[in-house]
């Protein structure tokens, strides 16, 4: 299955979705887009240099930093960071064209960047996962084997952080059992979808059949 669809007449809408790294977040979002096809992703610019494989266009609109912050100036981004000493945004109006062409777009974002985008849209379904307990997070950083102690221990700092702060979002999930957490990401995104918002045709043909707005 992989209705609601998204179609010219129809507006898209902004799914933006935050968790703590380590979260499982990115399976649930891999899942969401491989069953509805209406998804798609806003290609980011940064500042950072590509890795092997990487294109420009693709992965990541490249800029030099100068190019990045006269964009930002000129209110280019709907939101931005710095990470690491690169700096990372999201156009504006791709956005706005990807939603103008009936396109759900789907956002793998901290909480940072949600709350930039919620202030410059103005619109979208912003979505917090939760790890069970710090104990279940901290167990899932180390079984990684791919963080030091240190890093595991600011990635801890980090979600206390984000997780203080996700009082604003509109839904929360508790990825305590993956089937669960993502049946319950896939009613939110079926549910949001049936709002008069996006239902720019159907809105249309109440008009013209029963003489509404």
């Amino acid at each position: 299955m992989n209705s609601p669809e998204g179609t010219a007449s129809n507006t898209g809408m902004m799914l933006v979705i935050s968790a703590p790294s380590g979260t499982g977040k990115s399976t649930l979002i891999r899942r969401l887009t491989a069953e509805f096809k209406a998804f798609a992703f806003s290609v980011s610019c940064t500042t950072r240099a590509p890795r092997p494989g990487e294109v420009d266009g693709r992965e990541y609109h490249f800029l030099t930093r100068e190019e990045f912050e006269e964009r930002r100036e000129n209110a280019f981004f709907a939101e931005w960071a710095e990470v690491h000493g690169n700096l990372y945004g999201t156009p504006r109006q791709a956005t706005l064209d990807l939603l103008g062409a009936g396109r759900d777009v789907i956002f793998d974002i901290d909480v940072q960047g949600a709350r930039q985008l919620k202030a410059s849209m103005g619109q979208g379904c912003y979505v917090f996962i939760f790890p069970p307990s710090r104990e279940v997070l901290e167990r899932r950083l180390t079984g990684r084997g791919t963080d030091s102690a240190e890093v595991v221990a600011r990635r801890l700092a980090a979600a206390r952080g984000e997780i203080m702060d996700s009082h604003w979002f509109d839904h929360w999930i508790v990825n305590d059992d993956l089937q669960l957490a993502y049946d319950q990401l896939r009613a939110v995104y079926v549910a949001e979808k049936t709002r008069p918002e996006y239902q720019q045709a159907w809105r249309e043909g109440l008009g013209r059949q029963w003489g509404g707005r």
